[in-house]
């Protein structure tokens, strides 16, 4: 159905009984097709497709978004953020690229309090659809049992890349630009995307674990985008708006003493904080002008996932009431277009950055580290970048993982570095 033709749809939104909420996951009832965005057993999951949003240049024109959403008719029993109509999906890194979100024909959502409800969007015409079951269907295919792993460009090669970025930043041309690689899978049958996802969950329970179709019309595939991303891009809640942005990162041991003097290293590593700096002074520029109040740490935290620990900052504002209650503030999908590229995924200055990037980098990015969430139409939402992730097709994936890059990098450290990340995804793909 073409965007257009949103006013010729209504939903429906009602609470599922106490009982289906208790038994309910998310990423079983998305299934191998559906979509599902879920932290620790919270969020979203959905299947079909009753209105696909075009985005003709991706982050760069997204006001309409939820126009289309408040052209829907709808009937919410719930009115809470995630209720209603939402536009779903993720979005290429460079913010010229063409894109689209979907909104789904069935929606289930379930909050941090243990209450989930159901949205069911259908033409005006029609009449209201039962609500499907929230078991979701079976998948009975095996997973392979054959790997072979390749990575996009040798080492030397990707070495090389490095330091000329540092030659780069040392004639004055940018203070920073983040550079990823990709390692390409290809297994003995088709990787089954429910039996990943359940790895990426018991792995990574604090991660957003998500899966999307990305496939455009030219593929001659189904394409999917799955992942764990520890970075929260932005969330909106009513007037609330928070980002939990990532920069700077160290291995860890699994010791716990071992860990915990790595991760006081990382506290005290002048490069790291600087980099991570530069990265909270970049959000802190975008959010404060909008927002009645916005509070910023002074400092970072540790931030520990299964292999690496990051520095990360929480940063929280509020947005002014009367602009919330007349839509006047930007959604959590137009904050996350303002806000990405951050430096934790593109660099300073940013446009010279991204040209960097386009110039370097052997393999283009695709959605890795584009926006990756959802909004409704009141405009609450949340984005995640998309990092730790692969692109899957049939038999296919493609992993990429990248760092920052500064002066002093060493392109040795910026490669084990990508090791390190690559990992993630890596142990919940290849299970030979």
């Amino acid at each position: 159905m073409a965007a257009n033709e949103a006013s010729q749809l209504r939903s429906t939104t009602r609470y599922l009984s106490p009982e289906v909420a208790a038994t309910l996951n998310l990423r079983r009832f998305a299934g191998e097709t559906g979509t599902v965005f879920v932290r620790e057993s919270v969020g979203i999951a959905a299947r079909g497709c009753a209105l696909r949003i075009e985005l003709e240049t991706g982050t760069t024109a997204v006001s309409h978004v939820r126009d289309h959403l408040n052209a829907i008719s709808s009937d919410d029993n719930v009115e809470r953020s995630g209720s209603g109509p939402i536009a779903l999906g993720a979005l290429a890194f460079m913010r010229s690229e063409p894109g689209f979100l979907t909104v789904p024909e069935v929606l289930v959502a379930k909050s941090s309090d243990g209450t989930a409800w159901c949205t069911t969007v259908y033409g005006i015409n029609e009449n209201e659809p039962p609500l499907p079951e929230m078991v979701g269907e079976r998948v009975l295919a095996q997973s392979p049992h054959e790997f072979d792993l390749r990575s996009t460009v040798a080492h030397e090669q990707w070495c090389a890349v490095i330091a000329e970025a540092v030659s780069r930043i040392e004639m004055g041309l940018l203070d920073k630009v983040v550079l990823a690689r990709a390692v390409d899978v290809r297994a003995s049958s088709a990787l089954v995307i429910a039996d990943i996802l359940a790895r990426l969950e018991a792995l990574f329970p604090s991660c957003m674990v998500f899966s999307m179709d990305v496939t455009n019309p030219s593929d001659a595939m189904p394409v999917r985008f799955i992942g764990a991303s520890p970075e929260l891009l932005v969330a909106r809640k009513g007037t609330m708006v928070s980002a939990h942005p990532l920069a700077g990162t160290i291995a860890r041991s699994g010791d716990p003493e071992t860990d915990a003097r790595l991760g006081s290293e990382l506290l005290n590593s002048t490069k790291d904080r600087w980099e991570h700096s530069l990265v909270i002074d970049a959000i802190d520029a975008i959010l404060r002008p909008l927002c009645s109040e916005l509070d910023v740490p002074a400092a970072p935290s540790i931030v520990p996932l299964r292999n690496v620990s990051h520095l990360g900052t929480h940063i929280v504002g509020s947005l002014p009431a009367v602009e919330v209650s007349t839509g006047a503030a930007p959604s959590a999908l137009e904050f996350a277009a303002a806000l990405h590229p951050t430096p934790a995924v593109g660099g300073v200055p940013t446009n010279r950055a991204v040209q960097i990037i386009s110039e370097l980098e052997p393999t283009p990015r695709g959605h890795y580290a584009g926006p990756v969430g959802w909004v409704d139409a009141q405009g609450n939402g949340e984005w995640a970048v998309g990092l730790r992730t692969a692109t899957v097709s049939g038999s296919s994936a493609r992993m990429m993982a990248g760092g920052g890059i500064v002066s002093d990098s060493v392109p040795e450290s910026e490669l084990a570095e990508t090791q390190l990340k690559l990992q993630a995804l890596l142990s919940a793909v290849v299970r030979p």
